[in-house]
C-alpha cells in the first residue's frame, strides 16, 4: 500500500506541475493575443491637401559675369571683396599703367607734330598759290602786250614756264598736305588705341550685383580671360531643379512653389517656375525646372542645396490623411480603425497626394479614429484591444 500511495503522490505532482504550466503558457498566449495594444490614434478631417512635384536643385544667379581684364598687366588694387555689393560702373579693379601713360604721351606728341606739319603744309601751299596766282596775271599780261607786238615771243614764253612752275608748286603742296592729313589720322588712331588701352587698366561693374568671389589679390599679373572677381545679378536668382520626366506633363511655367533650403529644413520659402527644360538626362531620366526664388534667406549662397515643392493641383474640402497610416495588406491599402476599443481593417481608395498627405475618396467618413501601433515592432490585426496611451 505504501508503494501505491507514493505512486500515487508522484502522479499528482506531475498533473499538478503540468497544469500549472499550461495556465503560464495559455496566459502568455492569451495576453500577447488578446492583451490590449497600445496604439497613437488620428481622426480623419476635411480641409484641402495640395498635390506637389518635388525635384531637388541648387540656387544659381541669371546673369552671372567673371570680371576679367581685356589687356594683361599687374594688378595695383583690387578695391571689391567678396560679399561686397557694387553699383553698375564701380570702379572694382586697377592695373598697372605707367607704361600706358608714356604710349599715350607719345601718341599725343605724334599727333601734335602732324598737325603742325600740317600747319606748315597749309603755309607752303598759300605761299605757292600766290605764286601761281602772280604768274597767272603775268602771263594774262604778256599775252595782252603780245597780241600789240608791244613785246617779244621770249618774254611771252618765260610766261607760260612761270605758271606752270606756280601750278606745279600748287600740286604739290596739295599733294603733301594730304598726305600730312593722313598721318594726322594715323597718330590720332594710334593715340585713341593707347587711350582705350589706358582705359583697360581700371576695371568697372558692368552691372548692379554682388560679388561672389575673390580669385587674384594685389601683385598678380594676370591675362585676358584670366578671372579676378565673379560678379553676379541679385535681381533674379532661382532653383534649377531636376525633376523626374512623368512629372514633364502637369508642369507649367508661372505655378507656384514651394523653396526648402537645407540649411533651414524647417522653413520653406515661396517661388514660381520661370521655365521649364527641354532636355532630360539619358540616365536619371530628370529634367530641369528653373524655380525663382521670391525670398531668399538671411545667409545663402549660389550653388547651396535646396529642394523646391511645385504646387500640381489643389482641392478643398476633402477627407485628408497621413500617408504614413495607410497600410498594404496582400493587393489592397487600407487603415485600421478604432471602433470602441477594437481594431477593424477598412479598404480605401486614394485620390490626390501630397508629400505628407493624401486625399481619401472612399471608405472613410469624417470623425473615424484611424489607429497604429505606438509600437513598430507590433503588427495590428482584426478585432485587437487597443488602448491610446
Amino acid at each position: 500500500m505504501s508503494d501505491i500511495w507514493k505512486n500515487m503522490r508522484r502522479q499528482g505532482w506531475r498533473l499538478l506541475k503540468a497544469s500549472v504550466l499550461l495556465l503560464i503558457v495559455g496566459g502568455i498566449i492569451y495576453w500577447v493575443k488578446f492583451a490590449p495594444v497600445q496604439v497613437v490614434s488620428h481622426t480623419v478631417e476635411r480641409g484641402t491637401i495640395t498635390a506637389e512635384a518635388m525635384g531637388t536643385g541648387t540656387l544659381e544667379a541669371r546673369v552671372q559675369t567673371t570680371i576679367s581684364p581685356k589687356i594683361s598687366g599687374r594688378i595695383i588694387e583690387v578695391l571689391i571683396d567678396q560679399g561686397s555689393r557694387v553699383s553698375n560702373g564701380d570702379l572694382l579693379v586697377r592695373l598697372d599703367d605707367e607704361e600706358l601713360q608714356q604710349q599715350v604721351a607719345i601718341a599725343q606728341a605724334n599727333v601734335d607734330a602732324a598737325s603742325a606739319a600740317i600747319d606748315r603744309l597749309t603755309t607752303d601751299k598759300s605761299r605757292a598759290t600766290a605764286v601761281y596766282n602772280q604768274a597767272k596775271k603775268s602771263q594774262d599780261r604778256i599775252l595782252t602786250l603780245v597780241q600789240k607786238n608791244a613785246t617779244s615771243r621770249d618774254d611771252a614764253d618765260k610766261a607760260v614756264e612761270a605758271l606752270a612752275v606756280g601750278e606745279a608748286g600748287v600740286s604739290r603742296a596739295e599733294a603733301a598736305i594730304t598726305e600730312g592729313q593722313k598721318e594726322l589720322v594715323s597718330a590720332q588712331k594710334t593715340l585713341e588705341y593707347h587711350r582705350a588701352r589706358l582705359l583697360d587698366t581700371k576695371i568697372h561693374a558692368p552691372f548692379d550685383g554682388l560679388v561672389v568671389r575673390r580669385s587674384r589679390e594685389s601683385g598678380d599679373v594676370v591675362v585676358p580671360g584670366s578671372s579676378i572677381l565673379t560678379l553676379i545679378s541679385t535681381d533674379e536668382l532661382w532653383i534649377s531643379a531636376w525633376v523626374d520626366e512623368t512629372e514633364m506633363a502637369r508642369l507649367q511655367p508661372e505655378q507656384s512653389a514651394r523653396v526648402v533650403f537645407r540649411s533651414e529644413a524647417e522653413k520653406t520659402y515661396p517661388g514660381t517656375v520661370v521655365r521649364l527644360g527641354r532636355e532630360a538626362d539619358r540616365e536619371t531620366r530628370e529634367f530641369i525646372v528653373d524655380v525663382s526664388v521670391l525670398e531668399l534667406p538671411a545667409n545663402w549662397a549660389v550653388g547651396q542645396r535646396a529642394e523646391v515643392f511645385i504646387q500640381i493641383e489643389q482641392k478643398e474640402d476633402v477627407l485628408m490623411l497621413p500617408a504614413r497610416l495607410i497600410i498594404k495588406r496582400n493587393d489592397d491599402i487600407g487603415v485600421f480603425v478604432d471602433v470602441d476599443g477594437i481594431t477593424t481593417w477598412k479598404p480605401i481608395s486614394l485620390g490626390v497626394q501630397s508629400q505628407e498627405m493624401v486625399e481619401v475618396l472612399d471608405g472613410l467618413t469624417s470623425g473615424d479614429s484611424v489607429v497604429t501601433p505606438n509600437n513598430s515592432t507590433t503588427v495590428l490585426t482584426d478585432g485587437r484591444r487597443v488602448v491610446t496611451p
